[in-house]
């Protein structure tokens, strides 16, 4: 599958509904040769048409595509709610120095981990609010709580894109008990996406998300890196600056790389066992890839799972 939009493409765009379009029907009609559709939600099953189907039951646009009958099977849990949560804390602001200084040329903004969730959400959205489900919004920085509660429609779904739109950053991770209001909306019969870096001080986003996992709820981590996070390309004298401490160090980058990538590492596997231990789904998204395609490995590994 050839990727649909790149991470500088996507920083030059302001439309959030286009992108979500553009990248869901793309996605979509990529996946529809192995007969699945979908956003990983639940999916849909294609078959040839049969005599005696509905013709109301036939995919028109597919038809239009490929000049053959096909008919959609939806095989779905009922009245589910799509909840879309989005750490708005400053670690969210990070970005890789090469994808920066490419795209300054062509915009103002570069391209960091809040950038790409809010449109990676906002396509999840778009594909679910096809679908006929309920979906909520949850942004959480101590600075500021957007929330919205699960709801269905076209205008609900335009509404979730402005408020999608519109949200910004604070300073740090909210403690899980300011949240009990969003929670009690958010731990029955939900499917539950949490986009984050996962960077915190005193394991207050895994608080938190240990309170949504219950036997009605299912939780999808989906984890934001960068590429610089990953290789750690600089050289010579380097100073560092916590986006949410402020704190700074100046280090020599060709002594710290190896102590750096050994820490992240640790790091990684310790979160990765949390997620394990909490039967919570566990998915890496790199900023610096396009977003279609981060989609379509999240779609196939749905699909084993199920």
């Amino acid at each position: 599958m050839q990727p649909l939009i790149d991470p500088l493409v996507l920083a030059s765009i302001k439309d959030m509904p286009l992108i979500a379009k553009t990248v869901a029907h793309g996605l979509l009609h990529g996946l529809h040769a192995s007969v699945q559709r979908g956003t990983g939600v639940e999916f849909s099953q294609y078959r040839a048409y049969e005599p005696g189907d509905p013709l109301g039951n036939i995919d028109w646009k597919l038809f239009a595509r490929s000049d053959r009958y096909f008919v959609r099977e939806a095989e779905r849990e009922s009245n589910i709610n799509i909840w879309l949560v989005l750490d708005a804390s400053a670690s969210m602001l990070q970005r890789s120095s090469e994808s920066s200084s490419e795209s300054e040329s062509e915009s103002n903004e570069g391209w960091h981990k809040f950038d790409y969730a809010k449109h990676l959400l906002a396509t999840i959205a778009y594909i679910a609010h096809q679908q006929g489900d309920a979906i909520g919004l949850l942004g959480l920085s101590s600075d500021n709580l957007h929330f919205l509660p699960a709801m269905t429609g076209k205008q609900h779904w335009q509404k979730l894109l402005v408020q999608l739109s519109q949200m910004f950053t604070g300073s740090v991770f909210p403690p899980p008990q300011v949240l009990q209001h969003q929670l009690s909306h958010m731990q029955s019969n939900s499917l539950i996406f949490v986009l984050s870096d996962f960077y915190q001080k005193d394991n207050e986003i895994i608080d938190f998300m240990e309170n949504l996992v219950g036997k009605r709820t299912e939780v999808i981590a989906m984890q934001l890196e960068s590429d610089d996070e990953l290789t750690f390309p600089y050289k010579g004298q380097i100073r560092f600056e916590d986006r949410e401490s402020k704190q700074q160090i100046l280090v020599s980058a060709n002594l710290a790389k190896m102590d750096y990538l050994a820490a992240r590492q640790v790091w990684q596997d310790s979160i990765k066992k949390t997620f394990n231990q909490l039967n919570i789904q566990h998915y890496i998204a790199n900023i610096d890839q396009p977003l279609d395609k981060m989609l379509h490995r999240f779609l196939a590994a749905r699909q084993a799972l199920r």
